[in-house]
């Protein structure tokens, strides 16, 4: 009885449809709220990349419907990444978790697959997140955005002194940092500084 139902829902195009964006949105909030979020605490990221999340989801589910290639489809989905991406640096954790936010539209949207299929590709996207980014598989290093309100030229240009530097500010061991943003006319740098606490 409850098969006979589902596979009746799962064959009417409309209630199929709004299964798709009932997947979409669950495998979206569980990603970025339930996963990045709750890590990292980065707002801006997290709006970016839910609404850049819903806006594929409309714009590849118009597509598929129409007679569009999925070739045609896969190509405007790495176009839109990739100009979005690229108006500020991400790091490269930032830029995975919005990749696999953009990834979960495409999988929900695309008509061409059984909706068990996406439910069971959605699975492993969120599968893989919350295992290969979980604090305590990589508990040893934690990051965090760092502004500092001089630029000292000379400790830029030395980094052994910098992580030294930002180790006795954080009251952390500085393992790493990258330089984010310099800007000479507020003298601020933006950074991502990778530590363990001591």
């Amino acid at each position: 009885m409850l098969i006979s139902s589902l596979q009746q829902v799962l064959e009417d195009p409309t209630l199929s449809q709004a299964v798709r964006i009932g997947l979409n949105l669950v495998g979206m909030s569980a990603l970025v709220f339930g996963l990045y979020y709750r890590r990292y605490r980065d707002k801006e990221l997290v709006t970016a990349a839910a609404l850049f999340n819903i806006f594929i989801f409309a714009v590849l589910t118009i597509l598929s419907s129409v007679n569009f290639s999925v070739a045609a489809g896969f190509g405007l989905f790495a176009i839109l990444a990739l100009f979005t991406l690229r108006s500020e640096p991400l790091s490269k954790t930032e830029m995975t978790y919005f990749f696999g936010s953009v990834a979960i539209a495409v999988i929900t949207s695309v008509h061409g697959t059984t909706v068990p299929f996406a439910v069971m590709a959605v699975g492993f996207v969120l599968a893989g997140a919350f295992v290969i980014d979980h604090p305590r598989i990589l508990q040893s290093v934690s990051g965090a955005k760092v502004t500092l309100d001089k630029i000292n030229t000379d400790l830029l240009a030395d980094p052994v002194s910098m992580r030294a530097e930002l180790s006795d500010r954080l009251g952390v061991a500085v393992l790493s940092y990258q330089v984010l943003q310099l800007d000479y006319i507020t003298e601020m740098a933006r950074l991502n500084v990778y530590y363990r606490t001591r």
